[in-house]
């Protein structure tokens, strides 16, 4: 038996509150956390690589395996079936390893409910201005005015959600958030509940001092 359970550790924001950014961060300063490969039923696109960039499904197999309680959570967006499969974020906890889930209110929700949820770390992070959250968008470059607009709109509706999360960070410095993530990583991998053989120690503490007593 591993000498800790792994955590589901689940950051969630708003597009442009820095969230990419700070999972891989938190993958860099611990290469032994794992990233959640999503499944999907869309087709793979150009360099996407199965079972590293998603784990592509046609879709009678995805709704079978969440017939089954096979996914921790799942959504339909834009036409097709997103969702995270339950087996291989179960051996890398049972192996100590934790998980990280970059997802958004709903899927965060439906893993707290899971069999899983006793072992979640939630994290959600926030702007410091809804100016400079739609600075961070434009000065990225990487979307159109029209879809920057579509984040935008959809942002409040992610930030509605904060109050539904373990730990609320305000990223209003890159460098000063990734130290408060390893903080709070570190003392959660310490909880009872991660740690499994805390059980069989006070057995063998309570049967010491039944010998000398």
């Amino acid at each position: 038996m591993a000498t800790r359970r792994g955590l589901l550790i689940i950051l969630s924001s708003p597009s442009g509150a820095g969230k990419s950014t700070l999972a891989r961060r938190l993958r860099d300063w611990d290469p032994s956390i794992v990233f959640s490969v999503s499944a999907t039923t869309r087709p793979p696109r150009a360099g996407e690589v199965d079972g590293q960039d998603y784990r592509f499904m046609d879709e009678g197999a995805f709704k079978a395996q969440v017939a089954q309680g096979e996914m921790l959570e799942h959504a339909h967006v834009f036409g097709h079936f997103y969702g995270s499969p339950r087996a291989p974020v179960e051996a890398a906890i049972d192996a100590g390893r934790d998980v990280l889930f970059d997802i958004d209110w709903q899927g965060a929700q439906q893993i707290r409910n899971s069999a899983l949820g006793v072992h979640t770390l939630s994290i959600f992070l926030l702007p410091p201005s809804i100016r400079e959250l739609r600075r961070r968008l434009e000065t990225r470059a990487k979307d159109a005015p029209e879809t920057i607009a579509k984040r935008m709109q959809r942002s409040w509706d992610e930030i509605s959600h904060w109050d539904g999360y373990d730990f609320v960070l305000v990223n209003d410095d890159l460098d000063a958030t990734e130290e408060k993530l390893r903080v709070i990583v570190t003392a959660t991998r310490l909880r009872r509940l991660q740690q499994p053989g805390l059980t069989e120690h006070v057995r063998r503490l309570q049967a010491e001092f039944e010998e000398t007593t």
